[in-house]
């Protein structure tokens, strides 16, 4: 996918959150009734039961804004892109922290929205032994994204608009993410989305076909939720009604590595051989490195292979992020098996 550079590679919209990550067994979530593997919505009074009974699991680590649109618009700008984000958080502490966090990793935000009174929206992400990521989010004021946050200026000078799935819940949010596509097709911007989980799709599928219209240029998703968007078991069909949906696609396989379609031909990708610990940010780091790379004029393959490279570095630590310097060290060597073509 070749594109025209201009002033943002990409413009991101998506839920403002807070994650706190917790480590704990399969028998806790089920003491808890935990839906395992996919993001659940909580109100804050399940939030707060949950975070006191789950205290003694609390991970060492520093809290990071999230939500994976964010995730993916972050990793993107620390490879390099020069990236917008649309989102919505309250004048509070966790707000204060989210804009430093994201003004620190270079993505800009609009200039018009000046942050109000409320909760800025918080996600509770619970790691199993087997590295499976089950998500329990109060979205706070994030409920309450609307074409208010938008900024379709901005949107013409972007090569990508990137919408989260999960925007779908909310009926404001999920307007804004059609108004955002719509207008990026008559302004000529490239028209993304990633299904983000199967909750989503099992239950918001009709909202989906919504944002999706008349179709993306590119569509993000997982196997799990290819399979169960194009309502089949069958991994090549799935393949060939994803065309109906977008342009080009790419479809995450978790350790066996990422089926790609370029709009011509499909694309078997293989992910390197890690131990995992932590899925959670695993799709989103895959998209924000993917985008970044068809950026900077790579090829599907390549596309694929560096994104491949990326979630499987994500997968092998704690947290839905890298650390900054760990994107340009995955750069450097990533230059290095291009030079050697063992890709």
């Amino acid at each position: 996918m070749m594109i025209n550079q201009k002033t943002y590679a990409i413009y991101g919209l998506g839920a403002a959150l807070v994650d706190t990550e917790i480590s704990l067994l399969d028998t806790d979530l089920q003491a808890m009734q935990i839906e395992k593997g996919v993001m659940s919505l909580v109100d804050e009074a399940r939030q707060h039961q949950l975070m006191q009974l789950l205290d003694t699991h609390l991970l060492a680590s520093k809290r990071a804004s999230g939500g994976s649109a964010a995730n993916t618009i972050i990793a993107a700008s620390y490879f390099g892109c020069h990236n917008f984000f649309s989102c919505k958080f309250a004048d509070d502490d966790n707000g204060r922290f989210y804009l430093s966090d994201l003004t620190a990793a270079g993505v800009v935000s609009p200039s018009h929205i000046v942050p109000g009174p409320g909760i800025t929206g918080k996600c509770l992400v619970m790691i199993t032994p087997d590295a499976e990521r089950s998500m329990n989010t109060f979205l706070g004021v994030s409920a309450e994204l609307s074409v208010a946050e938008l900024d379709l200026n901005v949107l013409a000078a972007s090569d990508f608009a990137y919408v989260e799935g999960y925007l779908v819940g909310s009926q404001s949010a999920k307007h804004a993410a059609v108004t955002l596509l719509q207008e990026a097709r008559r302004v000529g911007t490239k028209t993304v989305l990633s299904l983000s989980d199967p909750a989503m799709v099992q239950y918001f599928r009709d909202g989906l076909l919504e944002m999706i219209g008349d179709g993306v240029d590119l569509i993000f998703c997982n196997q799990d939720e290819a399979l169960a968007f194009t309502q089949t078991e069958d991994v090549d069909l799935a393949c060939q009604r994803l065309r109906q949906y977008g342009k080009t696609f790419a479809i995450t396989c978790g350790a066996q590595g990422a089926i790609l379609f370029d709009g011509n031909a499909l694309i078997k990708v293989v992910a390197p051989k890690v131990t995992a610990v932590d899925s959670n940010g695993a799709g989103d780091m895959f998209a924000g490195a993917f985008l970044y790379a068809l950026s900077q004029s790579m090829g599907f393959q390549e596309a694929g292979t560096f994104a491949c490279l990326a979630a499987a570095t994500v997968v092998s630590q704690y947290g839905p992020r890298l650390r900054p310097e760990q994107h340009a060290e995955l750069k450097a060597v990533f230059s290095h098996l291009e030079f050697n073509s063992e890709v």
